[in-house]
């Protein structure tokens, strides 16, 4: 049987998605990409864009489980407060839908692609490309890092199911 993982990467200008489809333990691509938000549009404008958005993305793509990275701190405040925001707008679409969340923070991501938990964005694009099979990278690279938090969740939960 067929399971299906979204994968999330946060943000309010760009929000990265990837949605894996897994048969016989064999992840492979269904969908990937992002939702872009206008940097002058007021935020809450941005969230409404991004919770419809997401909310059309779960009702085409249909999954089972909803994967989002945990937010990173950086020393930007406000910028981490925002995208906490947009973080939780997703959670709230994919919660309405009835799709179980689990959350990995980036270090947990990169451990489970690459071995190493301070890999860099082109290690952890190539892991992302050899997992599902890919002949390019996944572009751009908010929809790769969507992506890799579907397999980190595929990879983590295999005890789980």
């Amino acid at each position: 049987m067929a399971r299906r993982i979204l994968g999330l990467d946060p943000g309010t200008g760009i929000f990265g998605f990837g949605v894996i489809e897994v048969v016989r333990q064999a992840p492979k691509m269904v969908t990937g990409g992002v939702i872009t938000t206008p940097k002058h549009t007021p935020l809450p404008d941005r969230l409404v864009e991004i919770y419809e958005v997401l909310r059309e993305i779960i009702e085409e793509t249909r999954p089972d489980e909803v994967s989002i990275e945990k937010l990173y701190f950086t020393s930007n405040i406000s910028t981490a407060i925002s995208v906490a925001e947009a973080r939780g707008v997703a959670m709230l679409a994919a919660h309405q839908a009835g799709v179980p969340i689990f959350e990995y923070n980036p270090n947990q991501i990169k451990q489970a692609l690459t071995g190493y938990g301070k890999a860099d964005k082109k290690q952890m694009q190539e892991m992302v490309k050899q997992a599902l099979g890919l002949k390019m990278v996944p572009k751009p690279d908010d929809a790769a890092d969507a992506l890799a938090a579907a397999i980190t969740h595929l990879y983590l939960s295999r005890g789980l199911r």
